[in-house]
């Protein structure tokens, strides 16, 4: 069933975001060089790696200053990047990961290698679930960059404060899952995005 709502609700997003993603794409075409789309190996379920798709924001090899991004300061971000990312629109590429199969829509989102390497044992359960596009902690820290900002080390702020609280927020979201609290989800995340 819920592989069902993952293919129906992905097809759906994909067709109805299609005339504003080709807007997007010719926006990020314009304003720098690179390519539209940025892909970045993720973890995923079982701790096997997969290419994560989204729309690019950052300039070229921006990857190469850090994995993190802090926020309106971070000078790799673009103009258009900016706009993406503050309504989340860069992530409308990944329902195509979800048609892949890499990614359901409500799960835990997927981390980098290098944050990986950092969980405990409990912490790597979370790996036991197929990463998605949204949770309830991704609305928890929707504005994530910002606290990053703010941080003196926003590296230190990740792994030992927030990394840990979203890793801890999913692995109880999936004690209780259902296909119904996932649509829940999904409504709380589209209301956040509006806000």
């Amino acid at each position: 069933m819920k592989r069902l709502m993952d293919v129906v609700f992905s097809l759906f997003i994909l067709m109805a975001f299609l005339p504003f993603g080709l807007i997007i794409s010719i926006c990020i075409a314009l304003e720098s060089r690179g390519g539209v789309f940025y892909r970045q190996e993720r973890i995923g379920l079982g701790g096997k790696p997969f290419m994560l798709l989204k729309f690019r924001s950052m300039r070229p090899n921006a990857e190469l200053q850090g994995k993190l991004t802090v926020g309106a300061r971070d000078p790799r971000v673009t103009r258009v990047g900016a706009f993406v990312r503050r309504y989340k629109f860069d992530e409308f590429p990944q329902f195509i990961n979800v048609l892949r199969g890499d990614m359901t829509v409500v799960g835990p989102r997927p981390e980098v290698m290098e944050y990986v390497r950092h969980y405990t044992a409990e912490q790597r359960k979370v790996l036991d679930y197929k990463p998605g596009i949204t949770d309830l902690a991704s609305i928890s820290y929707f504005e994530e960059n910002k606290l990053l900002a703010k941080s003196r080390a926003p590296e230190r702020t990740y792994l030992e404060e927030i990394m840990p609280n979203k890793i801890r927020i999913n692995l109880e979201y999936q004690l209780t899952a259902t296909v119904w609290r996932d649509l829940g989800v999904v409504w709380k995340t589209a209301m956040r995005m509006m806000r």
